[in-house]
């Protein structure tokens, strides 16, 4: 768990969003917030190894930087008002990639999500094809985490893509971008001795569907041979 300083220091960061600021308070971000993170991804890592091995991550890859990139953005604040750790699937081309799990702290809330967020267009391909074939056994998985975490969510497009029949009866679902879940819990949870078994309650409810959308991108690529 963090300490209430982890807050704290968060919700003085959303007011003063400078390195002026930061910079002299580093060691209290390192202390308070940046070494309980690490040893929650540690934690989370010895339940996942025994649940979901693919799922383990290096602390060191899993958690986010605190630092904002600002190139692209019209929002010039440098820090995130969060932390947070992703632990993705082992086998996809970028952590965003494949399906993963996501948490985040901060003085708002505490974000916990799970699915498929950026998939490559190769295999969005996939993803649609698969759930065009299984869509009924899939969406009986799907409703699984609904209590914990609500429905499964994602960006859609407006069309069913080129090559699905427009009258498919998971048409809507063939049309999504993204398919995940999230949620967000009370940010005193984070202080507690709760947040390990709430954050696992909820991987754990989520990993089914998770393990479903990897089905059409474990299949290995076929190379022709001459």
């Amino acid at each position: 768990m963090f300490p209430p300083a982890a807050l704290t220091f968060f919700r003085k960061l959303a007011c003063n969003n400078d390195r002026d600021w930061f910079k002299p308070r580093k060691e209290i971000f390192d202390t308070t917030v940046k070494a309980p993170m690490i040893e929650l991804v540690e934690r989370i890592n010895g339940e996942l190894a025994g649940i979901a091995p693919l799922y383990v991550n290096d602390p060191k890859k899993a958690i986010y930087r605190i630092y904002r990139d600002t190139r692209f953005s019209s929002d010039k604040t440098p820090y995130k008002t969060h932390l947070a750790a992703i632990f993705p699937r082992r086998g996809a081309e970028s952590r965003d990639a494949g399906p993963g799990l996501f948490f985040a702290v901060s003085h708002k809330g505490i974000e916990i999500a799970g699915g498929v967020y950026g998939p490559m267009p190769e295999d969005l391909l996939k993803i649609r094809t698969w759930l065009a074939e299984n869509h009924e056994s899939f969406l009986k998985i799907a409703a699984g985490p609904k209590k914990l975490m609500g429905e499964l969510r994602g960006s859609s497009l407006t069309r069913i893509p080129k090559g699905f029949d427009a009258g498919h009866p998971a048409a809507d679902l063939i049309k999504m971008k993204q398919w995940y879940y999230g949620a967000l819990l009370d940010p005193k949870i984070a202080t507690t001795p709760k947040l390990l078994p709430e954050l696992m309650k909820r991987f754990k409810a989520m990993l089914p569907v998770l393990e479903e959308l990897a089905k059409p991108l474990a299949a290995k690529k076929t190379i022709a041979m001459w």
